[in-house]
């Protein structure tokens, strides 16, 4: 930009900061007003700092595999199910200002749109109902319950869908390429074992396939009665509401149940 060189010494100056000013809002929009275009993922990977993976089949003593593998995967736990609160208690702000007749703010609608949309509740409902509906979707699951079913899908972390993929809980998914071909799937199949691009990736879709997908509805339906009667979400409770999960139902679910009283010794939740 070329400047008028007859401007007055005060008012060049002046004139220069208002460029220098402007110059500098310009650049730092981006981090004053950054964008809301992201993948509901990236906003879980927000504020958390992941360690790296340790190599599970290098320790060769039980134990120490044990607590390496919930000490690498439990403050990503936590982390999801922190978000999972913070969205809890948006959605009971919400409920406050229709209970006081307070009308929502544009902000709060935008969020509140968000969220139908990422736990796939329909918009076209009533008000109460879409609250009902998503604080019955949107609630944490307890540590025990991920780290068993986690330890269960990629044993102890050591299968290739978990070193290679962060996929430590056999999810699915089928678009041509998005993951790994399974080496024993059925013939006309084209499901692949989901590859993440990280931890909080792959701990965020975990968290959401339990809390929207229709399978496990189970399991949410057991959750939202304890909530009702004040009783501890536990996993144990939890784990028998995941008979779809896989293919062995019942002996899936009993196995689980023995897998957390096993563990939780070596637990720090």
């Amino acid at each position: 930009m070329k400047l008028d060189t007859d401007i007055p010494p005060p008012k060049r100056i002046a004139y220069l900061l208002i460029i220098w000013v402007f110059a500098a809002l310009v650049f730092s929009y981006p981090f004053l007003f950054p964008s809301s275009d992201f993948a509901p993922e990236d906003i879980a990977q927000r504020q958390v700092v992941e360690t790296d993976m340790p190599d599970f089949k290098s320790i060769q003593d039980i134990k120490a595999r044990k607590i390496a593998f919930f000490n690498y995967l439990m403050p990503i736990i936590r982390h999801q199910n922190k978000l999972i609160l913070e969205k809890r208690a948006f959605l009971f702000t919400i409920e406050e200002n229709i209970n006081q007749q307070k009308p929502l703010t544009t902000k709060q609608l935008k969020r509140l749109g968000e969220l139908l949309k990422e736990y796939r509740v329909d918009a076209n409902t009533k008000l109460v109902s879409q609250l009902t509906s998503l604080l019955k979707k949107i609630d944490i699951i307890p540590p025990e319950l991920v780290l068993m079913q986690a330890a269960n899908e990629s044993a102890w972390g050591t299968s290739r869908f978990a070193t290679k993929g962060y996929n430590f809980f056999g999810l699915w998914c089928f678009k041509r390429g998005c993951g790994f071909v399974p080496k024993n799937r059925d013939n006309g199949a084209n499901h692949e074992v989901a590859k993440f691009k990280n931890l909080s990736h792959g701990m965020y879709v975990y968290f959401r396939n339990l809390n929207r997908h229709a399978a496990y509805s189970e399991l949410r339906n057991i959750r939202h009665n304890l909530r009702k009667s004040g009783q501890n979400i536990r996993a144990e409770a939890l784990a028998k509401g995941l008979g779809s999960y896989s293919e062995r139902g019942d002996e899936y679910i009993n196995e689980l149940i023995q897998m957390i009283k096993f563990n939780r010794k070596f637990m720090r939740v």
